[in-house]
Formats: C-alpha cells, structure tokens, sequence
C-alpha cells in the first residue's frame, strides 16, 4: 500500500531545499525505511519531477498520475540507489521512464508538449520574449524524439550522456535530436 504522503496534492507538499550532505542522509534513513526522511526527499522534488511529467505530456492529470507512479517507484526501487548520481538525478530517470512507458503503451497522440515560462532557450531563438506563445506551438510540433532530447537537455540541463541514458539512446543521437530541435524551432519562428 502507498504511503500517505505520495498521495498528497503538489499543493499539501510544501517545497524544501536542503543540501547534498543532508540529502544523503534523507536517502539513508528513507533507505532504512524511514518514511518521514522520504517525505522529506518527496516535499524536497515533487515540483520538479510534477514539472517534468507534465512538459513531457502535456496533460496535467496525466503529469499528476507519472509523478506519483514515479514516487511509488522511487519508495519500492530505493535500494536499489547506490548514490553514484545525484538522488534527484536518479528519479528523474524513474521519471522520464515512467512518462515513456506511459506513451509507449496509450499509443496515444504524443505531439502535444507544454512549456513553461521558465524554460531557458538560446536568446536568438526566442527574439524579444513577446512571442512564448509561438515558440510553445513550436516546441509542440516538434518530433518526439527531438521534443524529449530537447526538454531534458535545454530545459533540464541533463548533459547528453544523461539525456540519451534517460531516453535510451546515444550520446550522439541526443545531441542530433537537439540540434534538430533547434533547427526546426529556429524554422518555425522565423515563419512566424
């Protein structure tokens, strides 16, 4: 059965930061089934995590459903964590694997992408910052392969060995996909 606290809203969960040093110890404890210490990690990246799932869906119910999924993995998966990576790192990939199996299993349409005002792209992509609206519709319309790649890398900051490991993919497939997503972004505003 789920801890109660993965089926608190994003709202009851109010956002903690600690540090690297005090994470480790939250993983530890939560390791040894300490279930306030993975509250703890829970309150610390469910913002994040809910933010990633729903710019990969682009639905907020199903953004909602990918986030606690991922929290029910990350509880049941947790020692299997030998923190090589960052604790936040390594649930991203639960993340993004459990937002993939999700698509790959609707077969549903997976064009649709949301993205934030929060997002940092290249300033000649964006011009003046007056039309987020037309790069949003861009970015929707965008492959999926090159929308994912993008996301993790541009938004996300993953490196392209992490994006290709959390995709499946290659290195080299990871920077071909962003680069084609900028390619088409840079395509597609400047017919805007």
């Amino acid at each position: 059965m789920p801890d109660p606290v993965l089926t608190q809203s994003r709202a009851e969960a109010p956002r903690m930061t600690v540090g690297l040093n005090d994470e480790r110890v939250l993983v530890k404890r939560a390791q040894a089934g300490g279930v306030r210490a993975f509250e703890a990690l829970y309150r610390i990246h469910i913002e994040r995590v809910y933010g990633l799932c729903l710019r990969m869906t682009a639905n907020k119910s199903e953004a909602e459903d990918c986030t606690q999924e991922a929290f029910i993995q990350a509880w049941t998966k947790l020692g299997l964590f030998r923190n090589d990576s960052a604790f936040g790192t390594w649930l991203h990939r639960i993340a993004v694997n459990t937002v993939l199996g999700r698509i790959r299993k609707s077969k549903r349409d997976r064009e649709q992408m949301m993205v934030v005002a929060d997002m940092v792209l290249d300033p000649e992509l964006v011009g003046d910052g007056e039309n987020l609206e037309d790069l949003t519709r861009a970015i929707d319309r965008l492959p999926d392969g090159a929308r994912h790649a993008f996301v993790l890398h541009a938004v996300y900051g993953y490196s392209h060995t992490e994006t290709g490991e959390m995709l499946g993919i290659a290195e080299g497939t990871s920077k071909a996909q962003v680069h084609r997503a900028r390619s088409l972004l840079a395509q597609q505003l400047t017919q805007a």
